[in-house]
């Protein structure tokens, strides 16, 4: 007699303090990119879902649905880190685990301990994950290991270094494993839980953190405002990226629009292989100094407004 091998489904929040890492490991568990990824902090700022499939030892299947949250600082003073922070929190409290992601470079900083504390509330299993140990003496990693145990006891602490995938494969297959018995929750061959046309803002923004460096205006939103699907196989994009001032709507351009040239290509040459076809990318820059404070920006890009 024969059995139906099993198949497990659930979802997994990867929480933790800004630019820990959770963005690369992620892309790194799901094999492809979904979330952008830059050296600037609260790169993200929705809820990204990402989904990734891993084998059991029963020879079934897991389908772990990762809920990368935006990064959780201890003090939200603006409306839009107030929104993040919220979103962040809701993806963990929806969660079936938790995983919270630590820069062992960085250790256990105020972020970290306020997230320990949030945690503590929740009967959710835990999961602590150093990352970017390939830059950390191991003393400092069995160090940070107990002091954060000690904090909240967590059901298993991996060491990764996400970047690396360098024990990403173990994180991946012990939360799988753990997830609840059902059917899955996504067609197999999908990789995010993602709109197009919101991917493709994102995929900008990402060459915005990374090509601007200090000159970035934070504020600054991208948003797709026309997608045509081309007879040819190929797509039209056209975004608007949001800025709040004269000043950084220059900067954005650059000298006679070499910036915003460099930024489109960029972001072009990204689409097309996460589209696989061709992209035809038209960006332009608006000075709009309330966006900020317009609702629906916050509903575009999945953050409830708070008045």
């Amino acid at each position: 007699m024969t059995t139906t091998p099993t198949t497990r489904a659930g979802f997994v929040a990867i929480v933790g303090a800004p630019n820990a890492g959770k963005s690369t490991l992620v892309n790194a568990m799901v094999g492809s990119k979904v979330s952008i990824v830059s050296p600037k902090v609260q790169t993200t700022r929705m809820r990204v879902i990402g989904i990734a499939m891993a084998d059991l030892a029963d020879g079934g299947r897991t389908q772990v649905v990762l809920v990368d949250t935006p990064g959780i600082f201890r003090i939200a003073k603006r409306r839009l880190e107030r929104a993040m922070v919220a979103a962040a929190w809701r993806g963990a409290d929806d969660a079936d685990l938790v995983a919270l992601v630590v820069d062992a470079e960085r250790g256990v900083g105020q972020e970290t301990r306020a997230i320990v504390e949030r945690l503590k509330e929740s009967r959710i299993p835990r999961f602590l994950v150093l990352n970017k140990i390939d830059v950390v003496p191991r003393e400092n990693l069995l160090a940070l290991t107990s002091e954060l145990n000690a904090l909240l006891p967590f059901d298993r602490t991996f060491m990764v270094s996400a970047l690396k995938h360098d024990g990403v494969a173990d994180v991946l297959t012990t939360l799988a494993a753990r997830l609840p018995a059902g059917p899955f929750l996504y067609p197999e061959d999908q990789a995010a839980d993602l709109p197009l046309r919101l991917l493709a803002a994102e995929v900008t923004r990402e060459q915005v953190f990374l090509q601007l460096h200090q000159e970035l205006p934070y504020e600054a939103a991208v948003e797709t405002e026309k997608w045509e699907d081309r007879p040819d196989g190929s797509v039209r994009i056209e975004q608007t990226i949001h800025v709040q001032r004269d000043g950084q709507r220059a900067i954005f351009l650059g000298k006679g629009g070499a910036r915003i040239k460099q930024i489109g290509a960029r972001a072009r040459h990204e689409l097309a292989q996460m589209l696989e076809r061709p992209v035809h990318l038209f960006l332009h820059v608006k000075v709009s100094e309330r966006w900020a404070d317009d609702p629906a920006h916050y509903r575009a890009i999945g953050l409830d407004y708070e008045p």
